[in-house]
């Protein structure tokens, strides 16, 4: 009980220490890192409660993973939901990163297909391509707006949308991917990434926990690559830009 004590502490002192930080900084957030955190401890919560049933099965494990992809499509369709296709970019480019990442980590045995390889791997690439689909169309609504000349003198000479937003894509994509490559150069070097500290903690060799991390950041940066070019073929398909004066949700 102890442990569970000096943790609250500590997250009410890192909790207010953000506030107090984002505050000075005129950052206006408000309550929101709050309440990120309590819906965190309480989603944890939920989830540590059920977790033995789903790891038991596989076909519990395969509904919780279906469970969490629909919450991250919904979550990167709210803040895309100010670009025209901005809900099918995010429901489609999660589903397809996801499902061709986690096929080919166990379809090639690059680890063992188990339900809780099943549901780490898979949650880690759901997760990334959440982040990544909400990154990359935010970029795509960005680079749509400074280039607005740009794009609206393609249309004005026939264009199709394609090609009109070719190379809004190509750096809405390249932006994307930055901090997963940065990360990716770095590991081992500048930090330690959860995937390899979790695998040495839950008791792996240094060499197994180094494996695992391998093939999740490999993993991660597939599933971002697929996102961005299956999100911005999507948004593509648009015939307008996004007034400045709106803002993606």
């Amino acid at each position: 009980m102890n442990e569970f004590i000096t943790t609250g502490i500590g997250l009410a002192l890192m909790l207010g220490l953000i506030l107090l930080l984002q505050l000075n900084s005129g950052v206006k957030a408000g309550f929101a890192p709050v309440w990120a955190a309590v819906r965190a401890i309480v989603q944890l919560a939920a989830i540590a409660v059920v977790m033995q049933g789903i790891f038991k099965k596989p076909v519990t494990a395969s509904v919780f993973l279906l469970l969490m992809a629909t919450v991250a499509i919904y979550t990167a369709s709210k803040r895309l939901a100010g670009l025209p296709f901005g809900t099918k970019a995010a429901c489609v480019s999660i589903l397809c990163a996801a499902s061709v990442c986690v096929t080919i980590v166990f379809a090639c045995r690059m680890m063992e297909f188990t339900v809780s390889n099943l549901i780490a791997v898979g949650g880690i690439i759901i997760g990334n391509s959440m982040s990544a689909a909400t990154l990359a169309g935010r970029n795509f609504l960005r680079t749509s707006r400074a280039q607005r000349g740009e794009i609206e003198g393609w249309f004005a000479l026939g264009a199709q949308p394609k090609q009109a937003f070719a190379e809004v894509a190509r750096t809405s994509i390249r932006e994307m991917l930055i901090p997963n490559l940065d990360q990716t150069k770095n590991t081992g070097l500048v930090t330690l990434p959860g995937a390899f500290v979790g695998a040495l903690v839950g008791g792996a060799s240094p060499i197994q926990a180094a494996r695992f991390q391998v093939v999740v950041l490999v993993g991660i940066m597939l599933a971002q690559t697929i996102v961005g070019v299956v999100a911005t073929q999507i948004l593509s398909r648009a015939t307008v830009i996004v007034a400045d004066a709106e803002t993606a949700k």
